[in-house]
């Protein structure tokens, strides 16, 4: 066996972002490593995976299916985002773990590749004007060969102008920017969850119709799903992908949308959702529903990693996003060649090394979300 002996927490950032860093050590000295995704208040998160490593110290790091489910049973309630972002750092680590406990890459234990390498889209999350977007783009297919983008929908204020100028500006802004790139190059829109209106998202996928997206991604809240099959309904008339499920925290939750019709891709966070285990999950419910997985994943090499493993044994998975993102403390982490992400067959685990010397000090920074206030002092989603 390798039992769970020791928890330690690393504060670290990725970018301008904070990140939590997970290693769980066994009996055998053999190291699982994670990242948290903070959704705040960040420091919480130590002390709350310190209180759960007491319930699983002594268990047999290679039982990741009863771990997670001990965990998610011992909360007298659902967890919601810190609680089931700590258990997917948990999770991770114990399956980075069994991975090297038994000498083979993870995506082995779920049963095999069922793909050579894994397709990655780049995360812009703005809206450049031409030129600088031309030049960005660029720069990335030449460095990672990127051919697809994701970049925002917004280039008028969303909440200073009638909508119908935000929509007709994003329609314009997507036929020059198919103009400007070759027309192999795909483009993907994130509403960020920032309208309100149903009505308004299907004006948002109308502007962009002409111009064939590669989705559009979450241009509501996630709560009212009737909603999401209305919009679904409406842009499938008009051939416009509808992404949605980075908000979205349980398989149950996931059946909901999918029961509802309420998505064309979902996009869960391994993250968020739980982890690997409960990952797996879901895009078994979303292949009986005939739907694509292309994971939520603006996070850094660990969470990539934990991506790439998923991915490569996932059939109906689709395209990975990724944010080229360098840190102190991963020097190997999967970087994109050709627009893809290699699998690793000849490393264990996670197939990635941490660096332990760049973690002796912190290297954190605070952020915070700012939420947008309206002319009337209102306030909005962002």
């Amino acid at each position: 066996m390798s039992v769970i002996e020791r928890l330690d927490t690393y504060l670290q950032r990725v970018g301008d972002r904070p990140r939590v860093l997970v290693k769980i050590t066994t009996d055998d000295g053999i190291d699982g490593w994670a990242e948290v995704y903070n959704h705040g208040p960040d420091l919480a998160f130590p002390p709350l995976l310190e209180y759960l490593f007491e319930q699983i110290k002594g268990i047999d790091a290679r039982r990741t299916s009863y771990v997670s489910q001990l965990l998610l049973q011992s909360s007298r309630f659902p967890p919601g985002a810190i609680g089931l972002a700590a258990l997917a750092a948990i999770d991770h680590a114990l399956w980075d773990i069994a991975g090297k406990a038994a000498g083979m890459p993870v995506y082995q234990l779920l049963g095999g590749a069922v793909r050579d390498r894994v397709r990655v889209y780049a995360g812009l999350y703005s809206a450049p004007d031409i030129p600088q977007l031309v030049d960005r783009t660029s720069e990335l297919h030449e460095e990672y060969g990127f051919t697809a983008f994701k970049l925002s929908p917004y280039r008028a204020d969303l909440h200073r102008h009638r909508f119908g100028v935000v929509a007709a500006e994003l329609g314009r802004y997507f036929g020059e920017v198919r103009e400007s790139h070759p027309a192999d190059v795909e483009f993907a829109f994130d509403a960020h969850a920032c309208l309100w209106s149903p009505q308004q998202a299907v004006a948002l996928g109308a502007a962009l119709a002409a111009n064939e997206p590669l989705f559009l991604e979450e241009p509501i809240r996630p709560e009212h799903l009737p909603a999401w099959a209305r919009i679904r309904s409406e842009l499938s008339a008009i051939s416009v992908p509808l992404a949605t499920g980075e908000s979205l925290y349980s398989p149950y939750e996931f059946l909901g949308l999918l029961t509802a019709q309420g998505a064309d891709i979902v996009q869960p966070d391994i993250c968020v959702v739980g982890g690997l285990t409960q990952m797996i999950k879901i895009a078994h419910l979303a292949e009986a529903h005939y739907v694509p997985v292309a994971p939520h994943n603006p996070l850094g090499p660990l969470a990539t990693a934990a991506n790439v493993h998923f991915a490569a044994a996932t059939t109906n998975f689709s395209i990975l996003e990724f944010k080229p993102d360098p840190v102190s403390w991963c020097h190997d982490p999967y970087e994109p060649r050709d627009g893809h992400l290699e699998l690793r067959p000849d490393r264990p685990g996670w197939g990635i090394t941490i660096d332990e010397s760049s973690l002796a000090k912190d290297d954190w920074v605070h952020w915070e979300r700012r939420v947008p206030v309206k002319p009337d002092g209102s306030t909005a989603w962002m």
